[in-house]
């Protein structure tokens, strides 16, 4: 049986965050050390402080620089591609083969499914755009087709054209060769994306593809419940529950319990047990440590929702808000924007987990680390000024850490 600490160290190292971190500026071997940790990373098109799938590797190098992980998932040689993988992802190359199934599977939601079955012809002509034109982005090909728009999803406005190609991606018959400067996708066929050894390697099976996912999944979260090894990649219920237990044979997973916790664990049988955590970092609400509402309660007594989406008048905590990691306990929370015409770091509240159990930081630790990692986070971002938080339990503690 495992104690609780004993978990929470486990999943943050294998999460990535008991490794070294660069004593100069980060290089590229260690933004490949941090993916190989995570398995694959989170994109999400909010912006209010940072791209999410830029922010994972800040957690785990500190200030590094964007454009290493611009280059390995678009430009050559390719080391990362956009696909469905948890939700949208950037994914390494390797696990193509893996992802092919759910490609090949139909599965995808409802417009596009009606709109390959009603309008094979539209998709045809946009895939042949593609091929003749692309690298090329949706509203591009929108230019030589117009088609009405149509609400029936909340946040998407899709046109019949965009949907098309959406279903082009998910079928993995054209893929993302880059991002614009408004960040919107901009196509192209696999063929002039992928190294060619990728596009060569076999499918394999389905079965044979979600016991690789699953190992993925369970390296890279060292011990977990059944729920979080199958949404780690969104598997389907019956797959993932037979590769469990395929791996459970082959001694790759071991059962095992936890202090605390109601579901069955699985440990990584190379998952190593750290004597001590010392983070001291902001994590992004898309980080894969923050994936799983559930297990983050279990691990750390923190209960998250990302209140995006809630009304003003409903939030708890703030718009976007980040935890912060100290330790092995994520111990506050700060409501974070960067105003970057002002070149500042707003931080509109501040908030602070109980504070009890042995190790446990006092709350003047807690405010002092915290404010020397907002100065870093602002440092990163290029913002040269930090406001002071105004809302919150931690406002005043944090004010006075920052001020002094």
């Amino acid at each position: 049986m495992l104690t609780l600490t004993q978990a929470r160290r486990i999943a943050l190292a294998a999460q990535g965050f008991a490794d070294r971190v660069p004593g100069g500026v980060p290089e590229r071997r260690h933004l490949k050390r941090v993916l190989g940790r995570t398995g694959l990373l989170q994109i999400d098109s909010v912006n209010v402080v940072q791209r999410a799938h830029y922010l994972p590797a800040y957690s785990r190098l500190g200030p590094y620089p964007t454009e290493l992980l611009d280059r390995m998932a678009y430009r050559r040689p390719r080391e990362l591609f956009e696909y469905w993988a948890h939700e949208a992802s950037l994914v390494p190359v390797h696990l193509h083969p893996a992802l092919r199934w759910r490609m090949q599977s139909g599965s995808a939601w409802g417009r596009m499914v009606r709109m390959a079955r009603e309008q094979p012809d539209l998709i045809r002509w946009v895939l042949d755009e593609i091929r003749a034109k692309g690298p090329i982005t949706a509203n591009e090909v929108e230019g030589d087709l117009a088609r009405p728009r149509s609400k029936d999803h909340w946040g998407w406005n899709w046109s019949d054209t965009k949907t098309a190609i959406e279903w082009l991606f998910y079928t993995g018959e054209v893929s993302v060769a880059s991002r614009n400067s408004s960040f919107a996708r901009v196509y192209d066929v696999p063929e002039r994306i992928f190294p060619a050894a990728v596009l060569a390697a076999p499918t394999p099976e389905p079965a044979d593809a979600y016991r690789d996912l699953v190992r993925v999944a369970a390296r890279s979260l060292g011990v977990a419940a059944e729920p979080e090894l199958r949404d780690y990649f969104r598997l389907p219920l019956a797959g993932a529950r037979t590769a469990i237990a395929e791996l459970v044979e082959a001694g790759e997973l071991i059962p095992t319990e936890v202090e605390g916790w109601q579901p069955r664990a699985y440990l990584h049988h190379e998952a190593p047990t750290p004597r001590r955590i010392g983070a001291a970092t902001l994590v992004s609400p898309f980080d894969p440590l923050m994936w799983e509402r559930a297990r983050v309660a279990r691990l750390f007594g923190f209960t998250y929702r990302i209140e995006i989406y809630v009304p003003p008048l409903q939030r708890l905590y703030g718009y976007y808000v980040l935890p912060f990691l100290l330790g092995d306990r994520l111990v506050a929370r700060v409501d974070l924007k960067a105003d970057r015409r002002s070149g500042t770091l707003l931080v509109p509240a501040a908030w602070v987990e109980p504070l009890t159990g042995r190790g446990a930081p006092s709350r003047g630790e807690v405010a002092e680390a915290l404010s020397v990692e907002l100065r870093r986070f602002a440092g990163w971002l290029g913002l040269e000024r930090l406001d002071l938080p105004v809302a919150g339990d931690f406002a005043v503690d944090l004010a006075k850490a920052m001020a002094g």
